[in-house]
Order: structure tokens, then C-alpha cells, then sequence
């Protein structure tokens, strides 16, 4: 079977499982003794098993079986669920992220996890002691299984029985000296493939060829011979040193049949988008392969009526194929309403102002497309957060708000890790030990809150804590000591611009840099990727009370609307999202304070940034500076008045970006094409604005 067409798919479903599995684990800490949970995190474990083998990753099937089996024991009441057993699953869902990570980064999914197996195999069977291969005895008494076996080959081992087949467990050892390991092994299936069926071997018939084991291997299989028989036989094969036959006990699997087919049929339903041919099984015995299969698809049509797919699964690639299609498509828009304006027909003006709404739909259905929920950034949160708790001994309660709100891929793609440095930081630096709390008369468990949600044009991301907030005494010490400000500086500022101060590139006021949070690189980074991004940051901190980062982000980074302006026939466009508003103002009007020209713009002193002088615009002829156009930006509290020659307008525009050959040009963010053919560069005010 052909996987690698289908591995894209197998990555996100995985992904997909793994996360409902952390979740369901964060609800069963808090639930113990619900048992639907338990089978919730087993329905997914047992799907991401049977789409691991099905895809050859073996690796991540077995842990999987192996987590599987504990999730089995806790929902059948064999064992009972605690913090130890619930830090051993996390672990295992750790590990499993980690591989299907590695995957898809285009490795293999190996990892070593063999200690994380053992504890599962130990709380498996409870207080007893793995068993060692050397004590198994041979003989025809059923003892307890040393293979592992998923639900369909328990139900062979169970239907076999009912045909007349012995199913046994043969160990076998080579001598230490043995010279081709992968030979003995041929000739042993060799003898076994004549007898009867194999059904499993341990390590994989792969490992085994590719002598890929150290001296012993195991084999379950069926057949009519007896357990004495099946040893002598296969004691004739030179340099093996060892046959130890066990007889399964078929019973113990028969009771469970039902069951077993149930998440056979499961598993075929979860894994038919990955299969196209029938994948390449173990053999085992015809009559009681076909059984099976046969059984499970009707029990299963039976349980479960059809249910119509109303959604699809489409690559991001494609959609980002159509959105620069559609780009082109409004860049041909504004020529062709230029060409239309121009030439003053009748029905072109109606055909192109029809058109025009007919794409204002499609852009928004476009752009609707490429909205994601930042859910898909959140939930990987709550198992974090449970972890930073115990490693800093605090009491920690996430609350999530608005997960279902939306926005742009490609912003989703950037912002995951700003908001992990902030929840660490609020974590960390925020939240005080359960000591400190009760002392200040707060409870022992702090609180922090991720919400998100919309307002106009943007969303907003809110990080709230009830912790110890920010010291403004000791935030303001640090930044006159680094040269951050002056102290002269600092009698004029305001609490939220001495908090901001801690966005600082280098700025840190850990009194012990830890692995959580800090590490002496500050919040600058997270500051520099949200500006990035169009967006901003802001605080608000109460000390003793708590306190809140904002980040506001543009919905979409792929058509903004912008005001056109003209510098002596340059045209530059800028964002209308960091626009207060446009004036004209007299020469007499600027007035200069510290080597700087700014105006009175509403009782605020704003600096004036001539934008001729920062793109070096050459001038042909002086001009009138009498007057003065002037677009006045922000970037959070902070204003800027830029002048230009004059204002064009408000456009929609393509933002395209610069190429590889023109990177850190200062003050431009990107490019776009106009109506009538010519490009415009985008200012970046956040870079004008200090």
C-alpha cells in the first residue's frame, strides 16, 4: 500500500486524537471515577493505534497499545485511577506528539521510551512484578499472556477455538554464538508456517529479518498440533537453544469477543480515509481471518447508520493557491474601475460596479475559509499549565474564554508562541505560592484567564492574572539602571508606560532566571512578533491585584485597506488600521522641542515624521509649505503625525511582500500592485513610531 499520499492526512487526525486525548486526561484528573471519560481517551487511543500500523509506524502504534492497555484495566474497574497513573499517561501522550512531530518533520517516529513502557506495563499488572521469560513454563496450561494482542487478533485467538485450533505462545531462544540470527529465524516460521498460522510475532517480522533483536523472540500461532509437538519440531532447527510452547488462554479472549469487534469496526471506520488497498496483515488461519472480517463490517452497518459528511478536508496550500488568485483577481478589480472612471461608459460603470460586489462576497467567503479558531492555539494550554503548576509548586486554575473565536491562518500560524511566553510569564512571575497568597487573603489557587474575542477589525487576546502584578517601583529601578530611561524620564510616565517598560529587549526583573520563564531574553520577542504581525501589546497591572497583557491583531494580513498618499508622484499606501485621522495644518502650526518638529494635535504633543526625508523622495521643485498634509498614527498609546504631499484615498490592497532580495528595508512592511499598473510600498508606522 502506497501510504505517503495519505500522510498528511494520517499526521492531522493524529494530531486531531492526541489533542482530545489531553483534554479528556485534564477532565478524568478532575473526574477519577467517571469511566465515560476513560472510554472517550480509549476510542481515540485505539484509533491513533490502528492508524499508526496501518500507516507502518510501528513504534507509535505499540506505545500507543501500551497506554491502550492501562485506559483498558482503569474503564473494566481492574485498576483505579491516580495522580501516579495519570502522570504516566501524560508522559505517553508527551511521547506520542513528539513522534508524530518527528514524522512530520519527515522522520521515521522512532524515540526511546522503553522506560515509560515499563511503568505502563507495571501499572498494567498492578503490584505484580513483570514476569521473567525464563520462569514461563512449558506445557499445555493456559498462563497468562506475554504477547500483547490487539482486538482483532483477540478475536482470532477467540474464534479459533471454535474450529479446533490450539492458540500457543512460543518463545524461542538462540544460542549466544548463533552467527545468522535472521537464517534460524526463516527456517523456525519455515517449520511453523507448514503446522498452522502465525498471528504475531515479537519484535515484527521486520525487525526480525533485519536481525534487529538480541538472542530471543516470540511467536503466537495457531494450529491442530500439540503444544510437545510444535517444541520438538522446532528444537530441531540448529542453534536454537531454547523452546518454551505456552497455551492462550482462548477464553478469557472469547468473553471479550463482542467487545473486540466493536472496536475492530471502530477502527476499519477511523482509518477508511487512509486505506485505498488492503494493507499487509500477519498471516493467520484462512477460515478464521475470514470470519472476522466478514462479521465485523455487518455488526457494525447495523450499529451505525450512514451519516452524510458535510465537510471536507482541503490542504491549506490550495487555499493559498486561491487567495493569490483572488489577489490577482482584485488587483485586474481596481484597474479595471480605473479604466472605467476613465472612459465614463454607462453599462461598463454597471458591469464593473456588479462585478465589484459579486467579489466583495467571494473575498469575504475567501477569507472566511482561511479562518481558523484560536482553540486550535489554546488547547495545547490547559496540559501545560497543569505541568508548570507542579514544577513551581503553585495551585493554578486556567479559565478559557472565546476559544471559538477566529482568525487568519497565517496569524494562527505566528502567535502561538507570544502567548506561551506570556501564560509562563504569568505563571512564573505573576501568580504567587500558595504561602504568599494566603497571607495577602487571596485563595491558595490563583487564577488565570485566556480570553479572546472581536471588536471591529480585530481580535483581541486578553491574559489575566490575579497574581502579584507588577512592581512599579522595582520595574522603573531596573529600566534607569540598564539606560532603559532617564530619570528625568520617569517623573513623566504614566503606570501603563512604566509597565510596558518590561517589553524592553533585554529588560528582566527575575531576581533567579528559570527555565520557565525569563531566561534574561524579556518579553521584547513577543512584543517584536505581535508588531509583525500589524498588531500591538498592552498592560494594565494593578500591584497585589493582578494583572492584563492585551494583544490586538488584525483579522486577516492578506487584503488591507489602506490610505493612498502621494510624495512628488510617489505613491505609498498606509494601513488604515494605524490611522487616527488626516489634517492639514500651517507651517506656523510646528513648533520644535528637543531637536524635534511636532504639533498640538487635541492638548497632545505629537512629532512630526517626514516621510520625504525617511524614503528620500528627490524633489524637482520646491514646494508651498504653507500648508501641511499630515496622517496622524498610532502604535498603542503613542501618536506620530507623518506628512505627505497629499491624500489619494482609501483603497482595498494586495499586500505582497518584498522577496528575499529586499529584506529589512526600514519603514516599508510589503508592496501592492495599483489599478493602473504601478506598485506602491506599504509603511510600516510602527517602525516610525519610538
Amino acid at each position: 500500500m502506497e501510504v505517503n499520499q495519505y500522510l498528511e492526512m494520517f499526521i492531522e487526525e493524529s494530531k486531531e486524537h492526541l489533542q482530545a486525548c489531553s483534554e479528556h486526561l485534564l477532565e478524568l484528573e478532575k473526574n477519577p471515577d467517571d469511566l465515560a471519560i476513560v472510554g472517550e481517551i480509549f476510542r481515540s487511543a485505539h484509533t491513533l493505534k490502528g492508524m499508526s500500523a496501518t500507516m507502518g509506524f510501528e513504534d507509535l502504534a505499540d506505545l500507543t497499545h501500551k497506554m491502550e492497555n492501562v485506559l483498558d484495566a482503569i474503564r473494566n474497574e481492574k485498576i483505579h485511577v491516580t495522580p501516579e497513573i495519570l502522570d504516566v499517561v501524560f508522559e505517553s501522550v508527551d511521547h506520542l506528539e513528539e513522534m508524530v512531530m518527528d514524522i512530520a518533520n519527515g522522520g521515521d517516529g522512532k524515540r526511546d521510551v522503553s522506560a515509560t513502557v515499563a511503568q505502563l506495563k507495571r501499572i498494567e499488572l498492578g503490584e505484580e512484578a513483570v514476569p521473567e521469560v525464563a520462569a514461563t513454563v512449558a506445557g499445555p496450561a493456559a498462563v497468562e499472556s506475554i504477547l500483547e494482542y490487539d482486538s482483532f487478533e483477540q478475536t482470532v485467538i477467540a474464534q479459533s477455538s471454535e474450529q479446533g485450533f490450539h492458540a500457543y505462545e512460543i518463545s524461542i531462544k538462540l544460542r549466544e554464538d548463533c552467527l545468522l540470527k535472521a537464517a534460524r529465524v526463516f527456517m523456525v516460521f519455515e517449520i511453523l508456517e507448514k503446522d498452522g498460522e502465525v498471528i504475531k510475532s515479537s519484535p515484527s517480522v521486520e525487525k526480525l529479518e533485519d536481525e534487529q533483536f538480541d538472542q530471543q523472540f516470540y511467536v503466537a500461532f495457531v494450529t491442530k498440533e500439540s503444544a510437545e509437538d510444535m517444541q520438538k519440531k522446532i528444537m530441531k532447527v540448529s542453534e536454537v537453544e531454547e523452546v518454551v510452547v505456552t497455551t492462550i488462554d482462548q477464553k478469557k479472549f472469547s468473553e471479550r469477543e463482542y467487545e473486540s469487534q466493536q472496536e475492530v469496526a471502530a477502527t476499519a471506520s477511523a482509518v477508511a480515509e487512509v486505506e485505498s488497498t488492503p494493507a499487509t496483515v500477519p498471516s493467520k488461519p484462512e477460515p478464521v481471518a475470514q470470519s472476522a472480517k466478514t462479521t465485523t463490517p455487518a455488526k457494525a452497518e447495523k450499529n451505525h447508520a450512514p451519516v452524510g459528511n458535510k465537510t471536507i478536508r482541503v490542504n491549506i496550500e490550495r487555499l493559498d493557491i486561491l487567495m493569490n488568485l483572488f489577489e490577482e483577481l482584485v488587483i485586474d478589480r481596481g484597474r479595471l474601475q480605473s479604466i472605467a472612471t476613465e472612459v465614463n461608459h454607462g453599462e461598463l460603470n454597471e458591469t464593473v460596479e456588479r462585478m465589484s460586489r459579486v467579489m466583495g462576497d467571494l473575498q469575504t467567503i475567501i477569507l472566511t475559509m482561511r479562518m481558523v479558531p484560536v482553540e486550535t492555539v489554546f488547547n495545547r494550554f490547559p496540559k501545560m499549565i497543569r505541568q508548570l503548576s507542579r514544577d513551581l509548586n503553585k495551585k493554578i486554575n486556567l479559565e478559557i474564554i472565546g476559544a471559538e473565536t477566529e482568525l487568519d491562518r497565517t496569524v494562527i500560524d505566528e502567535i502561538g508562541d507570544p502567548l506561551v511566553h506570556l501564560i509562563r510569564n504569568s505563571v512564573d512571575h505573576g501568580i504567587e505560592n500558595p504561602t504568599s497568597r494566603r497571607a495577602k487573603g487571596k485563595p491558595e489557587e490563583g487564577t488565570v484567564v485566556l480570553r479572546a474575542y472581536h471588536s471591529g477589525n480585530y481580535v483581541f487576546i486578553e491574559i489575566e492574572d490575579d497574581g502579584a502584578g507588577i512592581n512599579r517601583d522595582k520595574v522603573l529601578a531596573k529600566a534607569i539602571a540598564k539606560g532603559i530611561v532617564t530619570q528625568e524620564q520617569s517623573y513623566s510616565m504614566s503606570d501603563n508606560q512604566i509597565n510596558e517598560l518590561i517589553l524592553a529587549s533585554g529588560f528582566s526583573t527575575a531576581d533567579v532566571i528559570s527555565d520557565v520563564s525569563g531566561r534574561g531574553v524579556g518579553l521584547d520577542v513577543v512584543k517584536t512578533t505581535i508588531e509583525s504581525l500589524g498588531g500591538n501589546i498592552s498592560i494594565e497591572s494593578t500591584q497585589d491585584v493582578g494583572s492584563i497583557f492585551s494583544i490586538q491583531l488584525p483579522l486577516t494580513l492578506s487584503i488591507i485597506s489602506v490610505m493612498l498618499v502621494e510624495i512628488e508622484k510617489e505613491i505609498y499606501a498606509i494601513p488604515l488600521s494605524s490611522i487616527i485621522e488626516t489634517s492639514i495644518i500651517r507651517s506656523s502650526e510646528i513648533m520644535n522641542a528637543h531637536n524635534q518638529k511636532v504639533i498640538d494635535f487635541r492638548g497632545k504633543v505629537v512629532p512630526l515624521v517626514f516621510l520625504e526625508e525617511i524614503f528620500e523622495v528627490p524633489r524637482t521643485e520646491s514646494q508651498d509649505e504653507e500648508f501641511h498634509s499630515v496622517v496622524i498614527v498610532r502604535k498603542g498609546e503613542k501618536l506620530a503625525g507623518l506628512v505627505v504631499d497629499s491624500f489619494i484615498g482609501q483603497q482595498e490592497i494586495v499586500l505582497k511582500s518584498l522577496g528575499n532580495y529586499l529584506t529589512n528595508i526600514f519603514a516599508i512592511s510589503g508592496a501592492t500592485i495599483l489599478g493602473n499598473g504601478k506598485v506602491a510600498l506599504i509603511v510600516d508606522c510602527n517602525a516610525l513610531i519610538k
